[in-house]
């Protein structure tokens, strides 16, 4: 059986996920098979494994720094909010339906099963798992039937390396108090502390360092500095790298401005990260009118509650707004929950994304129209964009490779193909067609059929990640340059799955620096 280390927070986002991530790298690199596990994550950037089954991104991120195919046995228990009060339950890669939080809350233990199981199929089959807690060990109201951060590693008898965040203030507070909330049982899992985001001179920190090992009576494993590195985050929040992915960001300076919409229940925004890899390419995600600007391209992203955040966008002069850039001439690209806005409707009888029954007005850019049904569509998708027309008809012919994962099924609304579209299309009439052919690459189903839609410069898919493979992202931009007359950008061919290779090697070798990797295995090794 393969031995374990779990890395806890005092909080969330401490840096937990890419600490693991950087540790998943640097054992790879020690020559040693390991994975990471989370027992229990909540996310709305999810991934989906090659057999069609949903897990958290993080931990996908750190399968891939680990030099592993990610898989669902890493994250046996996602949770992917869809209003403020409750969550989409997706249990070993499906989901199991929709819960309040106090339901779930009484539910969870029924999982400790599935979690366990989970975690011991890795434990056979992998030297070292690295294990991921949540939130902070510290929430006493939330002790009871634990199953994600003590009350996992007493089950799995792993030690634990507490980690705490300098940035915001109070570490020293927030890992004694974190300690001294703990039973004595708990507390003897505790191994070794972490200070996180540190900027300066450590020799500052020393005194404070000392003091606080004698006070918790454990070693200080390491003092990590902020690191220049950009790996997908899991919702948007920074962790231990400095990104300019990150939501928060504004590029506006760039010579191709790129505005997503940042959506209050956003997910998968990580489908435009390759574009932040581009010379003079910025990413802004706005959340306001004031903010939009006049940008060359804007994107509706994925979102886990496409009718609320029409709706959002509707009631806060965004959708308008995006309807007069489009009138001026600014592409639009809609990606899966982004998709569905586009069309004339969307429909929710079931009540999969809130009140049974309702149905609301799309904005009619595309003729579409979205039921939402029980059924969740997850697989992995190769294909080729058909004849692209418009500012992007460089794409026709271009393969690319990504994933689908969405409730509700779209039809064309045949009778609408060709349409008046003088409003938002400058008085021209124009045809929608397919905008690429996909296969599915899950159960050995080879069958080709169409996928999203493209009229004028208005563009849907159902496809994450449609923008990743090698070139894509430079034919999207060289086609907003040519319409800007600007020069079109040297042959690069952007390979970002290569330039995430290099960023978990950065990565890897940033905290091999900050951390005491001697005394981490001497904690590995010895167990509790």
């Amino acid at each position: 059986m393969a031995k374990a280390l779990m890395i806890q927070g005092t909080m969330s986002n401490v840096g937990k996920s890419l600490l693991t991530a950087g540790l998943c790298r640097i054992l790879k690199q020690d020559g040693y098979r390991v994975a990471p596990f989370k027992s229990q994550n909540m996310a709305l950037n999810s991934y989906i494994t090659h057999e069609g089954l949903e897990m958290g991104r993080a931990q996908a991120v750190q399968a891939q720094a680990a030099g592993i195919q990610p898989e669902a046995a890493m994250n046996p228990i996602l949770l992917k909010p869809v209003t403020d009060m409750g969550s989409q339950v997706i249990v070993n890669g499906i989901s199991i339906g929709n819960m309040k939080a106090k339901d779930y809350f009484a539910y969870k233990k029924r999982l400790v099963p599935a979690v366990m199981e989970a975690y011991e199929k890795l434990a056979k089959e992998y030297d070292v798992i690295l294990i991921e807690g949540a939130g902070s060990p510290a929430e006493i109201n939330l002790k009871q039937d634990d199953l994600v951060n003590m009350g996992l590693a007493r089950m799995v008898k792993s030690p634990v390396l507490l980690v705490g965040d300098i940035d915001r203030g109070g570490v020293f507070a927030q890992l004694y108090g974190t300690l001294a909330l703990l039973e004595e049982e708990e507390r003897q899992l505790v191994k070794g502390l972490v200070v996180n985001k540190f900027r300066g001179d450590r020799s500052i920190l020393e005194p404070g360092i000392r003091q606080l090992e004698q006070l918790c009576r454990l070693p200080v494993a390491g003092v990590v500095s902020f690191l220049d590195v950009v790996l997908d985050e899991e919702d948007g929040l920074g962790c231990v790298a400095e990104s300019g992915l990150r939501l928060g960001a504004d590029r506006t300076a760039a010579e191709i401005d790129i505005a997503v919409i940042r959506f209050p229940r956003i997910s998968n925004y990580t489908d435009f990260a390759v574009f932040s890899c581009i010379p003079g390419t910025g990413v802004r995600y706005v959340d306001r009118v004031s903010a939009l600007g006049e940008p060359d391209l804007v994107i509706l992203p994925g979102t886990k509650n496409t009718i609320e955040d029409l709706l959002w966008m509707r009631q806060n002069g965004l959708e308008a707004a995006v309807l007069r850039r489009i009138e001026s001439g600014t592409p639009v690209w809609g990606v899966c929950g982004g998709y569905q806005m586009l069309g004339e409707e969307l429909k929710d009888p079931l009540g999969i994304e809130g009140e049974p029954g309702r149905a609301v007005t799309g904005m009619g850019l595309l003729p579409i129209r979205t039921v939402f049904t029980e059924e969740k569509r997850r697989t992995q998708v190769e294909g080729a964009f058909a004849q692209v027309e418009g500012v992007f008809e460089a794409l026709s012919g271009a393969a690319f490779f990504g994933y689908e994962i969405h409730m509700g099924q779209t039809r064309i609304n045949r009778e609408n193909g060709l349409m008046d579209t003088a409003r938002f299309f400058r008085k021209r009439l124009e045809i929608c067609r397919p905008l690429a052919y996909v296969m599915e690459v899950q159960k050995g189903s080879k069958q080709m059929h169409e996928e999203g839609l493209g009229r004028g410069d208005v563009y849907g898919s159902y496809v994450h990640g449609i923008f990743d493979q090698e070139g894509i992202g430079e034919l999207v931009v060289n086609g907003l340059r040519q319409r800007k007359g600007l020069p079109r950008l040297e042959e690069r061919r952007v390979d970002y799955a290569a330039f995430q290779e290099s960023q978990y090697d950065k990565l890897a070798e940033g905290l091999r620096k900050s951390l005491d990797m001697k005394q981490i295995y001497q904690i590995i090794w010895n167990g509790i």
